[in-house]
């Protein structure tokens, strides 16, 4: 007798908490995207003052609580990876890579931006997430990414990060705030 088998299709990343799944379905498209990419006509925006003062804006969204911001902003999904890796799923793959999860307090937010994708994620340790609704990220990815899509990158991800700030400030506010930041505030751009 057949028995009609069928391949689980939720299979968790193994970088995901228990009870949570990422899945990124197969895209021949998406590959297809990253592959003909090409980084010296989108990443105009992305100069060195830019991410200095992108820097700056993490430095001054990581100040007056216990929560770590980082920012990363990659040109395009590794092309190896695009065909079953989505922009969700290789957040999370970074956010462990870059160790943001490794706070005192799991306090730590990974701010994706995959250019390409013309797509933006937020990934909050689950310290934080305890607080923060998962229509509060989303609103804020999505008002963010309309800021984006209007040609004002530089800026809508510097209203992003001082909302992140306060949002942390909220919950994990220290009236003196000490010198220890767990985590670098340099903006990451992978090429």
């Amino acid at each position: 007798m057949l028995q009609n088998a069928q391949p689980e299709l939720k299979s968790a990343h193994p970088n995901v908490a228990e009870g949570h799944n990422v899945v990124s379905q197969p895209s021949f498209a998406r590959w297809w995207r990253q592959a003909i990419f090409m980084p010296i006509m989108h990443r105009r925006w992305v100069s060195d003052e830019v991410m200095s003062r992108l820097t700056q804006k993490v430095t001054e969204a990581e100040k007056g609580h216990r929560g770590e911001v980082f920012l990363i902003i990659e040109n395009h999904l590794p092309v190896n990876l695009a065909y079953s890796v989505g922009c969700r799923e290789r957040a999370v793959d970074l956010f462990s890579l870059y160790r943001i999860w490794d706070t005192e307090e799991n306090t730590g937010i990974l701010v994706y931006v995959n250019i390409c994708e013309k797509s933006l994620e937020i990934v909050a340790d689950r310290g934080i997430n305890a607080h923060v609704s998962p229509t509060v990220w989303k609103a804020m990815c999505d008002k963010a990414l309309d800021g984006m899509a209007k040609g004002n990158k530089e800026q809508s991800l510097a209203d992003l990060l001082d909302e992140i700030g306060l949002l942390l400030r909220q919950h994990y506010y220290l009236e003196h705030d000490p010198e220890g930041n767990e985590l670098s505030d340099t903006v990451v751009f992978l090429k």
